[in-house]
């Protein structure tokens, strides 16, 4: 396994805003939020990328949307609406080679995703 930004801040090797913590999941702000909450969620265990998940992964994932429902319900948002985006790959703005689910609220928000205006049904 490679060393990665995201193993420093699970070994507290460097600081993060700590939001939640359970035994196999991270959550933490995130240092550049695109919304007036950005917290990444993400697996203790490295997984690279979406395409290196494994069967053996599957409640592991899944646990990283439940803690992103139970914030979003803890910090008064939940009814209000929030967007859950995981890239992955370099081409879909995959920075940090360790999957993560940005977990996004606190204003409308547009799509296509960098559009301000909002989807019509």
């Amino acid at each position: 396994m490679s060393e990665t930004l995201f193993t420093k801040i699970i070994n507290r090797e460097i600081p993060a805003d700590i939001v939640y913590e359970d035994d196999t999941t991270l959550a933490f702000r995130d240092i550049n939020p695109q919304a007036p909450v950005h917290l990444l969620i993400i697996p203790k265990k490295h997984i690279a990328t979406i395409n290196d998940i494994t069967e053996d992964d599957r409640e592991l994932v899944g646990n990283l949307y439940y803690v992103a429902a139970k914030l979003a319900k803890e910090m008064g948002f939940a009814d209000d609406g929030y967007r859950t985006v995981m890239n992955c790959g370099e081409n879909s703005g995959q920075t940090v080679f360790h999957i993560h689910l940005h977990l996004l609220a606190g204003k409308p928000m547009g799509w296509p995703p960098y559009s301000d205006k909002m989807k019509q049904a």
